[in-house]
């Protein structure tokens, strides 16, 4: 039975992330198996130390959980771990917040060793600074070196030494399958095949184009972080008479932990070592320039800024026939006198396909030649993406 939750988000600023319908928390919610009964909204200009919100709104946030008869309460922002047991004390219920969401979503969809290796390091290194005796996962054994605590050693300092053990070991057990990787990669290099990688907001329709383009059926479905692990086929380019390497890789999201992202960099380094991104936009998304913007961040968190694009646009199946672009495809300026190519597509219902795979083709030159791009006079910039 799903968990009937209380989601609350706070307005902290300028330069602060904040979503007043917490809409995309909603979806994260539901992605975890929680019910959202109902939404609470604060504004403050910077956290109260001891409750995030303050007495009076975790007052109301108390009644609230009281009234819809709530079992727990997500917040859509990071909470110290103070933070949170003073709230768990406070409202009487569980608490947690966007990162802990964000993990357990991640826990539940890895399937393959190397992402459930990924995202346990995650979680353990989450759970490390909040360190309460929630330890079960860990099947604590009762010998072994560094397993028992010492004379005076209290219960906390050995779940602290515990974790630290576990990490140490994932770690290592990550760093092998890196190598791997890597192997496979320069062998991928050698034999001079292009790679070209999917990437894009979560839920934006990845899976669904890359089943699309390459006639393969990779776990697709209409919800947050559908599929976490790497898929990779060979997609033919009859115009070009060669195949690339298209792999499917994770989606992004607002505030992406960065131990996330840092558990996932093996994951994500097929990103940044492609010869060409496909960066996938919901076209049907009001929020799709700041998915972008978001895109875009981790991107260059990880290296792969400078690597050659292709926008493409998806679901545009779902966008409204008055507000439809009046061109099929377009080129946008990325950077100052930098011209990114763009394409509108449907996944779903395949319109636009043959345009992105000429797209691709056309592209190919510029990625064998180094990636340098292309650069448009002003007057030569298209469109809004909705216009």
């Amino acid at each position: 039975m799903p968990t009937r939750a209380v989601l609350v988000g706070v307005d902290l600023g300028p330069g602060s992330s904040f979503d007043p319908t917490l809409d995309e928390l909603a979806l994260l919610a539901q992605s975890a198996g929680d019910d959202p009964v109902v939404r609470i909204t604060a504004k403050r200009k910077a956290p109260d130390a001891a409750l995030f919100v303050g007495s009076g709104k975790a007052d109301e946030i108390k009644a609230a959980v009281q009234t819809h008869q709530a079992q727990g309460v997500i917040f859509d922002q990071s909470l110290s771990p103070v933070q949170q047991r003073n709230l768990e004390q406070h409202l009487g219920v569980a608490v947690a917040d966007r990162t802990a969401l964000i993990l357990d979503i991640f826990a539940a969809r890895a399937q393959s060793h190397e992402g459930k290796l990924q995202v346990e390091l995650a979680r353990l290194q989450y759970q490390a600074t909040r360190l309460v005796r929630r330890w079960s996962h860990l099947e604590r054994q009762t010998g072994g070196i560094g397993l028992r605590g010492g004379p005076g050693e209290t219960q906390i300092e050995l779940d602290r030494r515990m974790i630290g053990e576990r990490i140490k070991s994932v770690k290592a057990r990550l760093e092998k399958v890196k190598k791997q990787h890597d192997t496979q990669r320069r062998a991928r290099a050698k034999s001079g095949a292009l790679r070209v990688s999917l990437v894009g907001y979560t839920n934006a329709g990845k899976s669904t184009l890359f089943n699309a383009l390459t006639k393969s059926r990779s776990y697709a479905a209409d919800q947050l972080f559908a599929t976490l692990d790497t898929t990779t086929r060979q997609l033919w380019l009859a115009e070009a008479g060669r195949s690339v390497v298209l792999s499917d890789t994770v989606g992004f999201i607002r505030d992406l932990p960065h131990k996330l992202v840092e558990a996932f960099r093996a994951t994500l380094q097929e990103a940044a070592d492609a010869d060409l991104l496909l960066h996938v936009v919901d076209a049907a998304s009001p929020q799709a320039d700041e998915q972008i913007a978001e895109v875009e961040r981790v991107l260059e968190e990880i290296g792969a800024e400078r690597i050659p694009q292709i926008l493409v646009f998806n679901k545009l199946d779902l966008v409204e026939s008055s507000a439809r672009p009046r061109v099929a495809a377009d080129r946008v300026e990325r950077a100052p006198g930098v011209a990114t190519p763009r394409v509108f597509v449907s996944a779903r219902d395949g319109s636009g396909l043959d345009t992105l795979r000429q797209f691709i083709v056309e592209r190919l030159p510029e990625v064998l030649n180094g990636g340098a791009l292309p650069t448009l006079a002003p007057e030569a910039l298209s469109i809004s993406p909705h216009a």
